[in-house]
């Protein structure tokens, strides 16, 4: 299986290559997966050659490269590979090197991560803030420039996840903000922490805290409050 998935790695090289390890009859076998991101520096699995490694045999671990990079795990590699379920191996290349992680309970901090669409992105981050104060938000399926692609998933779902729609005027600790960055619909989202400050994740930033001044609120669309949940500082 190693020895497959490092010549699909230095066949995709530069580029992050990605595969599956799947059992086939008995045996562990590697099979490769299309890489649909758009960075050298990050992997999107076809979710149809996973869908076709689900059918061939038992899907027992997720593979990687780390291009010119040690296999040491990132923060998004630990985060996906928990949402995942499954071990991750990740190869370095063109050295060789390997390195295994298990899924364990991990908590990524709120401030600092880096930015990757759809494991740790703007969504992620208001997910985990409002996880933390006890109120779970689910979690949607969301392809890179969704909001330039017809789709408008904050205002389509905001009402199902319990929030409504209020003044700004109004706005308070645990409120979520909805703007539109470069945007035809909202697809940037923060919290509100009082103190005229929010805590976001904008796109290529790592995510902080940051002064809720003219920039953001000129870019703000909604300002939502979940009437069911009561925030404490």
């Amino acid at each position: 299986m190693k020895q497959a998935a490092l010549e699909h790695a230095l066949r995709e090289y530069p580029r992050e290559s990605c595969g599956l390890a799947v059992i086939i009859k008995g045996r562990e076998r590697y099979l490769p997966c299309r890489n649909l991101g758009a960075g050298m520096d990050q992997f999107i699995m076809d979710p149809r050659d996973y869908a076709a490694a689900a059918e061939a045999g038992d899907i027992v671990a997720v593979v990687h490269s780390h291009p010119n990079l040690p296999p040491t795990p990132s923060p998004a590699d630990r985060v996906a590979c928990e949402a995942s379920g499954l071990p991750w191996h990740i190869v370095s290349v063109p050295d060789g090197q390997w390195n295994l992680i298990w899924p364990v309970t991990y908590n990524q901090p709120l401030i600092g991560r880096q930015y990757v669409h759809g494991s740790q992105d703007c969504y992620t981050l208001v997910r985990d803030w409002y996880a933390l104060e006890g109120l779970c938000l689910p979690d949607f399926d969301r392809s890179d420039q969704w909001w330039n692609a017809g789709q408008d998933l904050y205002v389509d779902n905001f009402e199902r996840c319990g929030f409504v729609e209020i003044d700004p005027s109004e706005l308070d600790y645990g409120d979520a903000i909805l703007m539109a960055v470069s945007s035809p619909v909202p697809n940037h989202a923060a919290v509100y922490i009082g103190d005229n400050r929010i805590i976001h994740h904008a796109h290529n930033r790592l995510s902080g805290r940051e002064v809720y001044g003219d920039f953001w609120r000129n870019l703000t669309t909604h300002v939502l409050r979940n009437e069911n949940h009561r925030f404490t500082r």
